[in-house]
């Protein structure tokens, strides 16, 4: 490898340079006067070679992050009308609003970690600690340059500063993997796969106690004892209110409805998107000051919801109200696990003490405390803030009800909902299963209702979530399967045993598997006819 050349400018004017080997840990770390940072970067050649993949880690959990080749290219929203942007709050889900997408073919960029895929040979690039802000990595196949940029314009650092702690390897996937996580000093909070139901992908926000009540009883006859029975979104008055459900829902409380749960003897899950509240809520309405400002008003998280807002951690009341929340949800409810939902709105901007990145970690730490020992399955989170610090984590985005969602929808950020990325994240952020934590790639469907995906495609979501997820859940109301679904569910129950002998990418991306001495290939993305989306006119004549 070629040499790392790093630069620091202050607002000052004052400027520091160097160089360094890209070989094992990498340490640049500067003593700076106190003065606002304006950049921190490093440069190196990058070997690229005809034939070479490209990963490069998307922003959050949602973020669509597959291996890339030359000829692709990394699109951000500037094709969209910036009216729509605004109002929908589309550069919000991911990091379109603090990182340049130039749109280029052959140029990408990510956060955290990339790496070169060479055959079977990685070459991995990644940070070792966040703290001081983001490591946007960026890699332009076209100049053969991988720069790293610090996300940390702005803050004041008066002292020693940590412009890069990098991790440079290369090897097999298994031997760079352990490597950077051993050098990370990380690893996962639980060795425990966890499998069952979530309401969320079938009834959505249309739930009631009647209805999980029903889904409980349908269940029983599959799922065994130790797993997990999840209420999804749905359950509250608002998001943001969280104290009591919504009495005309669930008139009997929630105590009630997980003794239900506990009774099949199975854990009882809750969703929960602690850091947010959309507007109309009681939080929002009778709490205006518990929200985190930028430029003098609230900032706006999405559109989900009708529209919902990110709330200041460090506000008291903010902290004291999640406090008395989770007391509530474990000590007098009684549940067992929670997914924690829409994190990223914790930390939408740092500030001269501390980065973007510092904040988000100081976000789940507190999460971690609220919680305890109870199991967090966090979602909707930029990764390496959730390394070590949840039991679970999402790595992909919703999956859908089809397979990639209408035309006008794949124009929109690459967090969107999508069956096809969702799998695509579930095999290319495969290393982080236990050694950051378990993963999530999400739900997957045997039914036939309420779906417009082929048996093919629903096959190709399960096989890809059980052999390369550590959590295994559906959505389906069991009551409603036929002798061959629940034959299916129990088939695939037992291929979460079976041994993983490679991932396959090339134009179809399959998954051998070895089980009961017998190896087997599944296509989990199956290559997909080009076809252009507006047909070129014949011109008329004159």
């Amino acid at each position: 490898m070629s040499k790392l050349h790093w630069r620091i400018e202050l607002e000052n004017g004052a400027v520091f340079s160097g160089s360094a080997e890209p070989e094992g840990e990498v340490h640049v770390v500067c003593p700076l006067p106190d003065s606002p940072i304006r950049s921190v970067t490093g440069r190196m050649a990058l070997d690229w070679r005809q034939g070479d993949r490209l990963f490069v880690n998307g922003f959050q959990s949602w973020t669509y992050s597959p291996e890339f080749t030359g000829t692709d290219r990394l699109r951000g929203l500037k094709h969209l009308p910036s009216a729509g942007v605004k109002h929908f709050g589309l550069d919000r889900y991911g990091d379109n609003y603090f990182v340049e997408y130039p749109g280029k073919k052959g140029v990408f960029h990510g956060e955290t970690w990339a790496y070169v895929r060479r055959g079977d040979e990685y070459r991995l690039a990644a940070s070792l600690d966040e703290k001081p802000g983001y490591t946007v990595i960026r890699a332009d196949l076209n100049s053969g340059e991988m720069t790293f940029e610090r996300d940390c314009a702005g803050m004041r650092c008066c002292g020693d500063f940590h412009a890069f702690d990098l991790f440079f390897a290369v090897g097999g996937e298994k031997e760079v993997f352990d490597a950077w996580f051993a050098a990370m000093g990380v690893k996962p909070r639980t060795t425990e796969p966890i499998a069952g139901y979530s309401s969320w992908y079938n009834r959505y926000e249309d739930i009631d106690e009647a209805c999980i009540r029903s889904d409980l009883e349908h269940s029983a006859a599959l799922l065994q004892p130790g797993d997990l029975f999840q209420i999804d979104d749905g359950w509250e008055r608002a998001v943001g209110d969280w104290l009591e459900p919504d009495e005309k829902k669930f008139p009997s409380g929630m105590k009630a409805v997980v003794d239900a749960i506990r009774e099949k003897g199975f854990r009882a899950g809750l969703w929960l998107a602690p850091f947010v509240a959309r507007a109309g809520s009681g939080l929002y309405e009778e709490h205006p000051g518990w929200f985190y400002l930028h430029d003098g008003k609230p900032w706006y998280c999405g559109v989900n919801w009708g529209g919902f807002y990110a709330l200041d951690m460090d506000h008291p009341g903010v902290r004291d109200y999640l406090t008395r929340v989770f007391r509530r949800v474990f000590d007098e409810w009684g549940f067992d696990l929670v997914k924690l939902d829409f994190l990223y709105g914790a930390a939408p901007f740092g500030s001269e003490s501390e980065s973007r990145a510092r904040r988000m970690i100081r976000a789940m730490d507190f999460l971690r405390e609220l919680c305890g020992d109870k199991l967090i399955l966090g979602c909707g989170v930029p990764l390496a803030a959730a390394f070590g610090r949840v039991d679970y984590c999402r790595i992909g985005c919703d999956v859908g009800l089809d397979w990639n969602d209408n035309w006008l929808m794949q124009q929109i950020h690459r967090e969107r909902v999508s069956t096809k990325q969702s799998i695509s994240n579930t095999v290319f952020r495969r290393q982080l299963n236990g050694r950051a934590f378990l993963n999530d790639p999400d739900v997957f469907f045997l039914r036939e209702e309420n779906t417009k995906l082929t048996s093919a495609q629903k096959r190709a979501l399960a096989v890809a979530n059980t052999l390369l997820g550590d959590v295994w859940l559906t959505s389906d109301d069991m009551g409603s399967y036929k002798p061959e679904q629940a034959e299916a569910w129990r088939e695939l129950r037992r291929l979460r045993n079976a041994e993983v002998v490679s991932v396959n990418i090339g134009e179809d991306v399959s998954i051998t598997y070895r089980l009961d001495g017998e190896e087997t290939t599944e296509v989990v993305l199956p290559a997909e006819e080009k076809k252009p989306l507006i047909k070129k006119l014949a011109p008329k004549e004159k």
